[in-house]
């Protein structure tokens, strides 16, 4: 998720999306604003999308503390918002850094925090997600006050290091709370709308960033490093109050082997590796390469201006928060395998435009890559909800953060792996090679996906309803 431009169009999008999903509730009687809504005469049409688009068993589901748990994940990521992608920008323009040490910085952060990732799974299930969530928010708000004012490449290096050890706890703690907050018919859809209100958190956040920094004001960017700390420990403080919910699990302590269990089993899960193994090659055909080369091919390829990318990013993120909860609808009760092999297919169209636009005249170019944008944003919202109710339904309770932290190895491979991969494109001058070797990569994740599916049961599938 790159640097996004943002109206509030979409804001007014979500809230009439969410409606159904909000109750009010009296002591007498509990009135969903679909029969609010019939009561404000509003027209029959707009009751019954709404009720297309979240259905009532799970407007049913999200109770109080889904609610609560979602606006945790609209007030963090509306703080990382405001810093996304500032990383070698800060370190290099505002600091004076050169590149190769930012980017560098960029890479050993990433390594260490994929190392230290099975570490946090392993204390989400000794201690539990609410726990280990306060206890990471909190060292990442002190890391991020004193990253915000280093000035040496010693406390650049401390302050980064800090970031990517607190960065390998990752949505874990999150995954895993919801997992426990929703039953497991409601998970891929739950999923989905917290997916969908990270990407709207980000895109406010993005936009109060670019509002407030300047290269010229080193000072703006420590204001806003310093906002997203006190912002995480709100939410921290406001995910706090979901401890009942989110404490260790206990229940297999009487049982001496599966109190002995941990990541040998994780590990010879041959389901969970293979999983694993197909995302890894879909997220370096996908977020990584996206994250990593996008801006570089679109400048300096097909020669364009910087702020076009704005415009294309505004077309991804947009179709994200509109089109999720009616892509959770199309997709549910369908194989989840095949729909990650779906997600890969998306990927390489996308790619495939992205190359063609080589061909085409500037302002061609930059709506053709609009639409790829779209096309990126399908197979998102479809990877998103369903990858995480793959995994989550594999784990066994008392293994669930081990899981969710191997689930989530995928990000931290492409992550550390594109930036090498796409260097050597364009260090080499194959750029224009690119967009192609990067979308065959999806393409191989697809198949392995496909092959996945044999191993899975059809409720691991989500083939069949869950009881």
């Amino acid at each position: 998720m790159g640097s996004r431009l943002f109206t509030s169009l979409w804001a007014s999008q979500l809230v009439r999306q969410l409606l159904p999903t909000l109750t009010f509730t009296t002591r007498r009687q509990s009135l969903t604003l679909c029969g609010f809504a019939q009561s404000l005469n509003y027209p029959g049409h707009l009751v019954k999308l709404l009720n297309t688009l979240v259905p009532a068993d799970f407007r049913a589901a999200v109770t109080w503390p889904v609610r609560r748990f979602y606006a945790c994940t609209f007030i963090n990521c509306f703080g990382f918002g405001l810093i996304l992608s500032l990383f070698v920008v800060y370190l290099h323009n505002v600091r004076g850094f050169s590149e190769g040490f930012a980017t560098l910085l960029l890479a050993v952060s990433s390594v260490v925090g994929l190392a230290t990732a099975p570490l946090w799974g392993t204390f989400i299930d000794r201690f539990g997600p609410v726990r280990v969530s306060l206890v990471s928010s909190v060292l990442d708000a002190g890391a991020l006050v004193y990253w915000a004012f280093v000035h040496t490449s010693l406390e650049a290096f401390i302050a980064a290091l800090m970031l990517a050890v607190v960065g390998g706890a990752g949505w874990g703690p999150g995954t895993v709370l919801m997992a426990r907050l929703v039953a497991e018919e409601h998970r891929q859809r739950a999923f989905g709308v917290n997916f969908m209100l990270v990407n709207l958190g980000i895109g406010f956040g993005g936009l109060v960033s670019a509002s407030v920094v300047d290269l010229h004001h080193p000072g703006t960017f420590e204001v806003l490093y310093v906002a997203n700390a006190f912002i995480m420990l709100v939410g921290a403080a406001l995910f706090f109050t979901l401890l009942s919910y989110g404490g260790p699990v206990n229940e297999h302590h009487d049982d001496p082997k599966l109190r002995d269990e941990g990541w040998r089993e994780v590990l010879a899960d041959r389901r969970l590796v293979r999983y694993v193994v197909a995302a890894v090659c879909l997220m370096l055909g996908g977020y990584g390469a996206i994250d990593t080369g996008l801006s570089l091919f679109v400048v300096n390829n097909l020669h364009v201006s910087v702020h076009s990318i704005g415009i294309i990013f505004f077309f991804n993120t947009s179709t994200i928060v509109l089109a999720q909860l009616s892509m959770l609808n199309r997709i549910e009760g369908h194989s989840r395998a095949r729909i990650l092999a779906l997600v890969g297919v998306c990927w390489f169209v996308f790619w495939v435009i992205l190359a063609s636009a080589l061909a085409l005249p500037k302002f061609l170019a930059i709506a053709s890559i609009c639409v790829a944008m779209v096309v990126f944003a399908i197979g998102e919202i479809m990877f998103q909800p369903v990858g995480n109710a793959m995994v989550n339904e594999m784990a066994p309770e008392h293994l669930r953060g081990r899981y969710n932290a191997a689930g989530s190895f995928a990000w931290g491979v492409s992550g550390t792996l594109t930036p090498a991969l796409t260097s050597i494109y364009f260090s080499f001058h194959f750029g224009n090679w690119w967009p192609i070797g990067t979308g065959v990569t999806a393409l191989v994740g697809s198949a392995m996906m496909l092959n996945l599916r044999r191993s899975l049961s059809a409720k691991e599938d989500g083939r069949v309803a869950v009881a």
